[in-house]
């Protein structure tokens, strides 16, 4: 059986699974379970990469081959899918065994990232191609929306961790928490700490993403005042 949170995910998820069975492995780490979903995470690897790679071709017509790769790895890369774990709360419904849970494995990147890949290949085998490609377009919606084809310009947090390896300082520390408003739509406030300043810079924004590129932007912004 799924628990309230499990059936919370798929709500916020906009999907059902008729095998919860698939579900619950999906979400099942190997510390946990002999059945666990390292298998379904293969299958959603290889799925995903396949619909942004369509998505990508359809949306830009005149972008070459080299460049829809950069991009088709910058959003299927583990970092960005444990975003996407963080903005869902994964880490709240994975089940780990007492080793990770004591750990804190249900923060760890890989494990989260893992986890999205395993729900899209156990949605597969449950829905179908066109049900996990349409989870796989509402998840990246935002961010297939912000793609720049003539942006050059490297975002804040890749500017911020090259001027400080120049300077050979410690890489920044982002840490990321989800804020009440008014409004209907989540906010997300981002800090990042930098050697370099002796205060926490603080920023918000409407997705995890968001929030540390703009505090990562202040940061630099602070950064090159003192220099």
């Amino acid at each position: 059986m799924i628990t309230q949170r499990q059936k919370a995910l798929c709500k916020q998820l906009e999907i059902t699974f008729k095998k919860t069975d698939l579900l619950l492995q999906a979400l099942t780490h190997r510390s946990a379970d002999p059945k666990n979903n390292e298998r379904l995470e293969y299958l959603g690897d290889a799925i995903l990469s396949f619909v942004i790679a369509e998505e990508l071709f359809n949306r830009f017509p005149q972008v070459k081959e080299g460049k829809l790769s950069r991009l088709r790895a910058s959003l299927v890369k583990g970092e960005t899918l444990a975003e996407l774990a963080r903005e869902l709360k994964l880490g709240d419904v994975l089940i780990l065994g007492p080793g990770e849970l004591k750990s804190g494995g249900f923060r760890r990147e890989s494990i989260l990232a893992d986890a999205v890949e395993a729900i899209l290949g156990a949605l597969y085998l449950d829905g179908g191609l066109e049900s996990v490609k349409a989870l796989i377009l509402r998840l990246y919606q935002e961010r297939l929306d912000n793609i720049d084809v003539t942006e050059t310009v490297k975002d804040p947090k890749t500017r911020l961790q090259e001027l400080l390896q120049s300077r050979k300082q410690p890489l920044p520390i982002y840490s990321v928490k989800e804020v009440k408003t008014d409004k209907k739509h989540p906010a997300f406030e981002a800090s990042c700490q930098v050697t370099l300043l002796d205060k926490v810079v603080v920023a918000q924004g409407s997705s995890h993403r968001k929030a540390e590129k703009k505090a990562a932007e202040r940061a630099l912004t602070l950064i090159e005042e003192t220099l």
